[in-house]
């Protein structure tokens, strides 16, 4: 299966949430009541159950065991689905999109410090699968705090799967550049991506991209524009910020080592910025490679990533992520970043955080995170709390984190931990 291409599940066509359902969500979502849109979270695979269908095959599927013996996983599995019919020779799967991540975070530097409230995230879109091969994707953003309401898109897309070895994808889509950042954001373990993967602005531009399955082999290539903006007219038709070019695979390596599951994420990056780019600027090229291995409870990732050219030189970063599940549902996480930079301030500090903090750019940077997670409903709900110490040469940050994340929606397929949980030592 491609890398991010969804995994629908063969059966009827569903209608999910009932006309009031539709109603209540969209005025939720217009009046941002956050707490109200995710108590509708909690309610919505309930009422799925009880509404009515329409046509004589939009029976719900029948769960294999009782409702009162199913996870909260298991009950908001579809959650977001408001029809599905494969058999359909028209539109035969139509989801509601949506995402709302807030947390809290408190950060120590020297001399200064940071804190507050924050709604992180906040989308909202569309995603529909016409005649056997043809998915639209649109899904709209807010800015932080809903500041602005709007701000642009995520991804605004169509793509064509002519099989399973070859799908095209055009419009505005995500840059795929480490694992770290192929990992979407529904799944992130951390309250952040590491500080190698957010300085180099990686953003949702419009590109032209390639991806399928190949035996154990899933690629995905594509050329992307360097102007991201708001205006997606002009993204899509002022094309004279420069481009640039990825390419990346992932290589299921089984049971290697002993492991219960091996993968390899390897990406390769050319940027050809131009004045007025506000994508991809760090670096003339980059490369990474990850090592994912999961055993029992316990996960490890090791990615290294390395950028060459630029105004700031060249740079390094080891990112480190053994993670254990202590239980189904609570995971130990935890994270070490070192970076090196040739250029005395080659490296940035974390935007948010670290740098309203004091934070300096300069050229070593490393980090400890150490938190634990809480999966209410898998990834689609769960709360994140964690600790990051970061020190940039010789002046420290020290931060606290406390988050909320939900998602309604489709999965996607990602190596680990993209939609994936352990099974718990206790």
């Amino acid at each position: 299966m491609p890398i991010g291409q969804l995994n629908p599940k063969e059966s009827a066509g569903v209608p999910i949430l009932g006309t009031f359902g539709h109603f209540r969500l969209l005025q939720m979502l217009q009046t941002k009541d956050i707490l109200a849109l995710a108590l509708v979270a909690f309610i919505t695979p309930l009422q799925a159950q009880t509404s009515a269908p329409t046509p004589a095959t939009a029976q719900a599927p029948t769960p294999s065991r009782p409702k009162a013996e199913l996870t909260l996983k298991e009950q908001y599995e579809d959650l977001g689905l408001v029809y599905r019919d494969l058999k359909a020779k028209g539109l035969q799967e139509f989801w509601l999109l949506g995402r709302y991540h807030g947390h809290y975070h408190d950060t120590s530097g020297v001399g200064r410090s940071d804190s507050g409230l924050e709604s992180r995230r906040i989308r909202l879109g569309f995603q529909a699968r016409l005649i056997d091969h043809l998915t639209v994707h649109a899904q709209a953003i807010s800015g932080s705090d809903f500041e602005p309401a709007y701000n642009g898109f995520t991804e605004l897309w169509m793509r064509w799967e002519f099989d399973p070895a070859v799908s095209l994808t055009v419009g505005q889509q995500k840059h795929r550049f480490t694992h770290d950042r192929n990992v979407s954001s529904r799944y992130m373990s951390f309250m952040e991506r590491s500080m190698f993967t957010n300085m180099m602005s990686l953003d949702y531009t419009p590109a032209v991209t390639l991806s399928g399955r190949v035996g154990k082999l899933d690629y995905y290539a594509g050329v992307f524009s360097n102007q991201a903006g708001t205006d997606m007219w002009g993204a899509f038709t002022e094309l004279h910020s420069g481009w640039s070019g990825l390419a990346a695979v992932t290589y299921d390596l089984g049971h290697w080592a002993g492991a219960d599951s091996a993968s390899i994420y390897a990406s390769l990056l050319h940027s050809e910025a131009r004045t007025g780019s506000t994508n991809l600027t760090r670096f003339d090229d980059a490369a990474s490679a990850a090592l994912i291995l999961t055993e029992g409870p316990a996960a490890l990732v090791t990615e290294i990533t390395a950028g060459f050219g630029g105004a700031k030189g060249d740079a390094v970063g080891l990112n480190l992520q053994p993670s254990l599940f202590l239980t189904d549902r609570l995971e130990l996480v935890s994270r070490f970043q070192y970076a090196t930079a040739s250029h005395a301030d080659g490296l940035r500090s974390q935007r948010r955080y670290e740098s309203p903090a004091g934070l300096p750019s300069g050229d070593r940077y490393q980090a400890t995170y150490l938190g634990l997670n809480y999966y209410v409903a898998g990834h689609r709900i769960k709360v994140l709390s964690g600790v990051e110490h970061a020190r940039m040469n010789s002046r420290d940050a020290f931060t606290v984190f406390a988050g909320f994340r939900m998602f309604f929606g489709p999965q996607s397929n990602a190596p680990y931990p993209g939609n994936k949980l352990l099974k718990g030592i206790w």
